[in-house]
C-alpha cells in the first residue's frame, strides 16, 4: 500500500484479516509489546477488562489478547441457550460462554479467518469441549440460519 493513501473499507478489511491470520499462525497478539497495549500481556489485558483470574488461567491458549471488552460478563445466557460469538478468534469468549450454557447449550463461533477457526477448533479439542463449533464467515453474511441462536456476544475491536 502506498504511504499516505486512504484505504477504502475493502482494503482495511484485508489488512485486518492479514493481521489476524498472522496472529493465528505465528503467535502473539496485538499486545506482546508491539504498541497497541503497551507492555501488557494478553492475560494482563484480559484482567484489566474484567475477566477473572480463573477465566484467564483456565484457557491460556485461547486468550490472544485481541478483545476490548468482556461480553460474557454482560450477556444474559442460561443453560440450554445457543450462543453466537461474533469474531470468536481462538475461542476464549466462546469457551467462557459454554460454562454458562452448560452441556444442554451450544456455542457457535464465527471468525473471518480460516486460521483463527482452525486455532479455535484445536483449542476446543485440547480443552475437551464438544458442544461448540467454529465457522469461517463474515458478519455481513453469517454462515448460519436466521433465528437459530438465543444470544449473540461480540466486542468491537478496531485495529488501526
Amino acid at each position: 500500500m502506498e504511504w499516505g493513501k486512504r484505504m477504502d473499507a475493502t482494503e482495511k478489511k484485508e489488512v485486518i484479516k492479514k493481521k489476524y491470520q498472522d496472529i493465528a499462525t505465528l503467535g502473539g497478539s496485538c499486545c506482546s509489546g508491539r504498541g497497541c497495549c503497551g507492555d501488557l500481556s494478553a492475560a494482563d489485558l484480559s484482567r484489566s477488562l474484567g475477566y477473572s483470574e480463573a477465566d484467564v488461567q483456565a484457557m491460556p491458549d485461547a486468550n490472544l489478547g485481541l478483545g476490548c471488552g468482556n461480553p460474557t460478563a454482560f450477556a444474559e445466557m442460561k443453560p440450554g441457550d445457543i450462543v453466537l460469538d461474533l469474531g470468536s478468534g481462538a475461542g476464549f469468549d466462546s469457551f467462557l460462554a459454554l460454562q454458562r450454557v452448560r452441556s444442554s447449550g451450544k456455542v457457535i463461533g464465527v471468525d473471518m479467518t480460516q486460521e483463527m477457526v482452525e486455532k479455535a477448533q484445536e483449542n476446543a479439542r485440547k480443552y475437551g469441549y464438544s458442544n461448540v463449533e467454529f465457522r469461517q464467515g463474515n458478519i455481513e453474511a453469517l454462515p448460519l440460519d436466521d433465528r437459530s441462536v438465543d444470544v449473540i456476544i461480540s466486542h468491537y475491536n478496531k485495529m488501526s
